[in-house]
C-alpha cells in the first residue's frame, strides 16, 4: 500500500506540499508515480514549469515547498540566504547535459566567435564555463545569448544561435535533426547532480509526509526499471518525444536506487560521495566567481529514506 502514514500530531499540520520541476527525464519518476496513482494528490501537488529558471523563481517567491534542482543551483539558493535541504539524489548526469552545435561545426573550439544560447541559470553558466575552461577558452571567445529552455529549440532551428547549452528532451530532437554534440557531462564526471530539496522549516514540520514521498519515488523508480516499455508510453507525452526515444533519453543518466542514495547522502562515519563532491563543486564555483565565497555545506544534506533515522 502506498498510503502516507502520518501520526496524529502530523495529521493536524499536514497540507498539500507543492513540488516544482521543469521537464527533464531525471524528474519523470515523480510524474510516473502520479500516473500510476502512487502519489497522493491530497498530500502532494506537482507544479510543472517550462524551465529551471521558473522553478528557482517559484522557490524564491515561496510558491513551492520543494524543488528539483541541480546542486549548483542549490548552492546559489543557500548563498542568497535560503535554507534548502537536499533529501534525494534524483539523477547524476553522465552525458545528459550537452552543448549542441549546428551541422558543420564539429568541435567546441570551432564555436569561437559564434553565438551560444544558454539558459540564465547556474547550471547553464556552469556547463558553459567548464567547457570553455577544458578547451582553453574564455567567455570573451564566444557570444552568449540568454535563452529559456522553452525558446532554445526554436532559436536553434531558426539560426538565431550557432549552439545551445541544453539537455533532454531537446537533446534528442536536435540530434535527430542533424545537430552535433560538441561537449557533454561525461567530460565533467559527477559534477552535475539533480536533487530534490525542501525548505528547512517544511522538513522539520512535515518529515513523515516527506518520508512517504521518498518511498513513493523509489517505488516508481522500481516500476520504471521493471516495466520500461509501459513506463515509456506514460512518460512520452510530457517529454514530447516518441515512446521509442524515451529510454534512449536515459542513456546519459544514472538513477541512484535507495541504497545508493543512502550512501551518497550519508553523514555517518565520514562524508558520503555527494557531500565530498559538493565541497569540490563549491571550490570550482568560487574560482569561476559563480559563488561569491566558500559555503559551509554542513547540514545541507538529510537522508530521510528511513523513518527510524529521524530523531
Amino acid at each position: 500500500m502506498f498510503g502516507t502514514l502520518l501520526c496524529a500530531c502530523d495529521t493536524q499540520r499536514s497540507h498539500q506540499l507543492k513540488i516544482g520541476t521543469n521537464i527533464w527525464p531525471g524528474y519523470e519518476p515523480l510524474y510516473l508515480a502520479r500516473e500510476l496513482g502512487y502519489l497522493e494528490a491530497n498530500h502532494f501537488q506537482l507544479i510543472e514549469h517550462t524551465s529551471a529558471s521558473q522553478v528557482i523563481r517559484s522557490y524564491r517567491n515561496g510558491a513551492i515547498d520543494m524543488a528539483a534542482l541541480t546542486m549548483d543551483e542549490v548552492l546559489l539558493l543557500k548563498q542568497n540566504g535560503f535554507d534548502p535541504r537536499v533529501i534525494l539524489v534524483m539523477d547524476i548526469s553522465h552525458g545528459g547535459d550537452v552543448i549542441i552545435s549546428r551541422p558543420g561545426i564539429r568541435s567546441f573550439k570551432e564555436l569561437k566567435g559564434k553565438t551560444i544560447g544558454v539558459e540564465k541559470t547556474a547550471l547553464g553558466s556552469y556547463v558553459l564555463s567548464r567547457a570553455l575552461e577544458i578547451n582553453g577558452m574564455s567567455r570573451a571567445d564566444v557570444i552568449t545569448m540568454h535563452l529559456d529552455q522553452a525558446l532554445q529549440e526554436q532559436s536553434f532551428n531558426s539560426g538565431l544561435v550557432d549552439a545551445v547549452v541544453t539537455f533532454e528532451p531537446i537533446k534528442t530532437r536536435l540530434v535527430n535533426g542533424g545537430a552535433n554534440i560538441v561537449f557533454d557531462s561525461t567530460m565533467i564526471p559527477n559534477e552535475i547532480v539533480d536533487v530534490l530539496v525542501v525548505r528547512g522549516e517544511i522538513l522539520e514540520s512535515h518529515h513523515l509526509q516527506i518520508t512517504s514521498l521518498i518511498d513513493t519515488w523509489f517505488t516508481a523508480l522500481e516500476y520504471f526499471k521493471s516495466n520500461p516499455e509501459q513506463s515509456s508510453k506514460l512518460m512520452a507525452p510530457r517529454l514530447a518525444i516518441e515512446p521509442s526515444n524515451v529510454l534512449a533519453s536515459y542513456d546519459g543518466l544514472v538513477l541512484p536506487d535507495r541504497r545508493e542514495n543512502q550512501a551518497l547522502l550519508s553523514m555517518k562515519g565520514g562524508e558520503g560521495q555527494l557531500v565530498a563532491n559538493t565541497r569540490k563543486l563549491v571550490k570550482a564555483m568560487v574560482v569561476q566567481q559563480t559563488l561569491k565565497a566558500p559555503l559551509e555545506t554542513l547540514g545541507l544534506f538529510k537522508d530521510v529514506s528511513r523513518v527510524h533515522d529521524w530523531k
